[in-house]
């Protein structure tokens, strides 16, 4: 199971998608992707606030700002896997070099590496950044970054099982898992029984 989880900086998403992979992980080994690249004190003290509010969960931290591949040799099958988050990767797969990566090409190194975490997690807990919203004029490499994250994001909410925007810490769904008939007739007689 996929679920994407977006919303903008501050939003709470990062927390929800925590709490989410918690409460689904069960005795699964969990595992956390993290893909914050540290140039400087404050990104040091992001990340050590990030560790500290992971301490005592029992996670497993995956620091992997790019090649996210390689993240997949690291963990066990069927793991639960958090990603936080497609933001950070895709900016760290554009702009690592001494010129920036076009957009397809980072488009589809990522969407390859997905392939192999998603073959491999079980749930996959994906944090991503909402992108075309602030209405701002960007530089034209921003512009390819911001294109370049909008259709990893299309293309993941597409793949996944489940959508959820965070705001203001309030989860919103806007794609809901699939509940077959028989399992809402089963929670139906479940309450009228109980």
């Amino acid at each position: 199971m996929m679920i994407l989880i977006l919303g903008g900086s501050g939003s709470g998403k990062s927390a929800y998608a925590e709490d989410y992979l918690l409460r689904t992980a069960g005795d699964k080994k969990k595992y956390y992707i993290a893909t914050m690249q540290i140039w400087d004190e404050e990104m040091q003290a992001k990340v050590a606030r990030h560790h500290r509010m992971r301490q005592g969960k029992g996670f497993t931290t995956i620091e992997q700002p790019m090649e996210l591949e390689q993240a997949v040799s690291q963990m066990e099958p069927a793991g639960a896997v958090l990603l936080e988050c497609m933001s950070n990767l895709t900016a760290n797969e554009m702009f690592s070099g001494e010129q920036p990566v076009d957009r397809q090409t980072v488009i589809t190194k990522i969407l390859q590496g997905m392939e192999g975490l998603r073959k491999q997690a079980d749930p996959l807990v994906i944090v991503t950044n909402n992108v075309f919203e602030d209405g701002i004029a960007y530089d034209s490499a921003t512009i390819e970054y911001i294109e370049a994250l909008g259709r990893v994001n299309e293309r993941l909410a597409a793949e996944a099982d489940e959508v959820v925007e965070v705001v203001a810490g309030i989860p919103q769904r806007i794609k809901a898992y699939p509940i077959s008939i028989e399992r809402k007739q089963a929670c139906v007689l479940s309450n009228l029984f109980s």
